[in-house]
């Protein structure tokens, strides 16, 4: 078996594993991107390998960015092994797909080194910062939209002069996208282009909004400057990426005979539909299969309202019912109707403007699917975590515009019910499960509040604003969480089949 890295990425290569057609010596990092994850491995980085391999130029190279203290290990990952690492994608079918990626030429953890990030981002050759740092990595206050100037790190860099060498670095990717541009401005280099890659509706106008927020605090005058120069194009991303297992390095090691310290796994699906608002220059993203649009957004709302939100309708039932995978929960046929027939087809597909060359039947059908893919292995737990940031982002707007249209929102107050049962942290015959939330604590201290007020949990104006006081969805949330709490997940389930 053979350690990955460059030296040793030629000899892997066979019949069953792709390995980099290009020179590895010879590229050049022209996108500097925060959180490297699974998604990002699978996705962006892929797009670009793929047009690596198709000969184009290699000066668009990734140096990959961490700022949180879990985010070492990906250093040390990617570090030992030159940037590459092994996708494998799986189909439904049980076929595999495998290639050693090798589009992220660099790594750098910012804590090690702030000033050594900032100077990638100020050169000349970075005219992309691009983002996967999650729907909470934004800042804002989901119910009211504004920034959050109350965040510890947030308020240091602040606080913080970064024109002084002996000042420590940012400690938040608004510090280190602000300062850089500040740099680069007194040095007269044109601002790269922020390209957010998040599960977040306009999410390229939302990177803009917190990103201004901050810099009018910190320099006033450099946030009307980015406001003018700074380009934040929306795009919309898809693939399902389950976090890497043990087994999942087990398998690259057996099958393929690679050592690789963080392989990556995923579906077969691959989708990116990206507005063209490049000023500073980009990569050829349409020859590698990447959507280049003036409007992105009936695709993101179409992907948001449609696979984001059922994952989560999914996600609290599944676990709720006993199963641990996506293709176990999409198997049992009461919580595979209630996704695909009363959330899908009655809430969210109303939602969904028309969406240029797609049929939406097809795509709600092709999803179902996907989520059944037996070989991705896609865990609930996955699904249902970091909820606190998903619900309120995605399943939210979708009740606000159906209850100002008069339209049924019954599924969608079950799948907020189910959260708020799930978040009681014990199952329907005693299991307990590790509730993972940046506001772990609050949820579940509402939760725990259900047997003297059965609307504790929709309370929280942060992330459900005034749904409480809507008689509608309150009364159909009430009648949901009860019977999850005196019935069970199946009795709700089939008040479906009923209607």
């Amino acid at each position: 078996m053979a350690t990955l890295n460059a030296a040793a990425c030629g000899q892997l290569e066979s019949a069953e594993l792709a390995v980099p057609g290009y020179d590895l010596s010879a590229r050049r990092t022209g996108i500097v991107h925060f959180g490297v994850g699974g998604f990002h491995r699978a996705h962006q980085a892929l797009y670009l390998d793929r047009l690596f391999n198709a000969g184009h130029s290699l000066d668009w190279a990734i140096c990959g960015v961490g700022l949180m203290p879990s985010d070492e290990r990906m250093r040390d990952a990617l570090t030992s092994q030159d940037g590459l690492y092994t996708l494998v994608s799986k189909a439904p079918d049980g076929s595999r797909e495998a290639r050693i990626i090798g589009a992220i030429a660099e790594y750098l953890y910012a804590p090690d080194n702030p000033e050594a990030v900032l100077a990638k981002m100020v050169s000349e050759e970075v005219r992309i910062i691009s983002l996967t740092v999650t729907e909470g990595g934004y800042n804002y206050n989901p119910s009211t939209g504004q920034f959050r100037y109350d965040n510890p790190a947030v308020a240091a860099d602040l606080a913080a002069d970064f024109t002084d060498p002996a000042a420590a670095g940012p400690q938040t990717m608004f510090g280190y996208l602000v300062e850089a541009l500040r740099r680069r401005r007194e040095s007269g280099i044109q601002p790269f282009t922020v390209l957010s890659c998040d599960n977040v509706r306009g999410n390229g106008h939302l990177a803009k909004q917190m990103v201004l927020a901050y810099a009018q605090r910190k320099h006033p005058e450099l946030a009307e400057w980015i406001e003018a120069e700074v380009a934040f194009p929306n795009c919309m991303v898809d693939r399902i990426t389950p976090v890497t297992s043990e087994q999942d390095k087990q398998m690259v090691a057996e099958d393929y005979g690679v050592a690789d310290a963080w392989p990556v796994v995923s579906e077969d699906f691959l989708q990116w539909v990206v507005e063209d608002d490049f000023p500073a220059g980009r990569p050829a993203f349409e020859e590698a299969g990447v959507q280049m649009v003036d409007d992105v957004e009936p695709y993101e709302l179409m992907k948001l309202r449609l696979l984001n939100c059922s994952h989560q309708a999914i996600a609290y039932f599944g676990l709720l019912l006993g199963h641990t995978y996506a293709h176990e929960a999409v198997a049992d046929a009461d919580l595979a109707a209630f996704t695909r027939r009363a959330y899908m087809d009655a809430e969210g597909t109303p939602t969904v403007p028309a969406v240029p060359g797609m049929d939406l039947e097809a795509y709600k059908d092709q999803l179902i699917a996907r989520f059944g893919n037996e070989y991705v292995r896609d865990t609930l737990a996955r699904l249902a975590a970091e909820s606190s940031d998903r619900i309120p982002t995605w399943l939210v707007p979708v009740i606000r515009e159906n209850l100002a249209a008069g339209r049924d929102v019954t599924a969608s107050a079950a799948i907020v019910a189910s959260w708020a049962r799930y978040a009681e942290g014990v199952g329907e015959n005693g299991e307990q499960w590790p509730v993972v939330d940046r506001l772990r604590d609050r949820v579940m201290a509402a939760a725990s509040q259900h047997d003297g007020d059965i609307l504790a949990f929709l309370r929280d104006k942060e992330l459900f604003g005034d749904l409480a006081e809507n008689e509608v969805f309150a009364e159909a949330y009430t009648k949901a969480l009860v019977t999850l709490r005196e019935q069970g997940a199946r009795a709700v389930m089939r008040w479906f089949h009923q209607r």
